[in-house]
């Protein structure tokens, strides 16, 4: 069973993911006119589910992390917090249907101004936390509390930083991948700037934020 701890007082965080990144681009906010002609795919448990692969205007298409979050948030959703087993379970089953190789999460290690509270240290382990709900995940090595894959690349457990270990990029996002190391559909760390599809779930603080300031458009 997958459960989370509430991230208390990430207010500091919540606003630092809205300062320019290094590329110069930020964290968007919702067009009411796109919240209001979002797609919606699925439902579950009361929330509705956009998967990049079954619109017709980005099947094919594969982003960035922070592109995937801003095409959700402009459209008063974000990428998916996969916050209970079951709700893991049905994203996780869509991307077998489909034969998804790999989808973005908003699953992210805590890289903001802020992180260095002791309550996240070692940030590998208690760092990670679903950016879209600001919910901490449980601790990376309490394997019964997540679904982070028992190898891969470097035949190591996730989360392993492998591409920061090999040179590269830091592996700061979260991601699903599909037995891209013969290892099951399971979550994995992964360098941001990798493009994949997305998911996309409602978000209900954006909903009610563009409801309450645009009370002619329903959403």
């Amino acid at each position: 069973m997958i459960t989370f701890v509430l991230l208390i007082a990430l207010v500091t965080l919540s606003s630092a993911q809205f300062q320019p990144q290094p590329s110069g681009r930020i964290l968007e906010s919702p067009n009411p006119a796109l919240c209001a002609q979002r797609s919606i795919h699925r439902r579950f448990n009361g929330k509705g589910y956009y998967f990049s692969w079954a619109d017709p205007r980005t099947t094919g298409q594969e982003v960035d992390w922070l592109s995937g979050r801003n095409f959700c948030r402009q459209r008063c959703m974000d990428l998916v917090s996969l916050e209970t087993s079951a709700e893991n379970e049905f994203i996780k089953s869509h991307i077998v249907q489909n034969n998804i190789k790999y989808i973005w999460t908003s699953g992210r290690l805590c890289d903001f101004k802020g992180c260095d509270r002791p309550d996240l240290q070692p940030l590998h382990i208690n760092g990670w936390f679903w950016t879209a709900e600001l919910q901490k995940l449980a601790p990376t090595n309490d394997r019964s509390q997540n679904d982070w894959s028992e190898s891969g690349g470097i035949g190591k457990p996730q989360p392993d930083n492998r591409e920061a270990l090999q040179g590269g990029a830091p592996e700061n996002c979260l991601a699903i991948l599909n037995q891209f190391y013969n290892d099951g559909v399971n979550w994995h760390d992964v360098a941001c700037h990798h493009k994949k599809p997305w998911v996309c779930e409602d978000n209900e603080s954006l909903l009610k934020y563009v409801r309450f300031t645009n009370p002619n458009i329903r959403i």
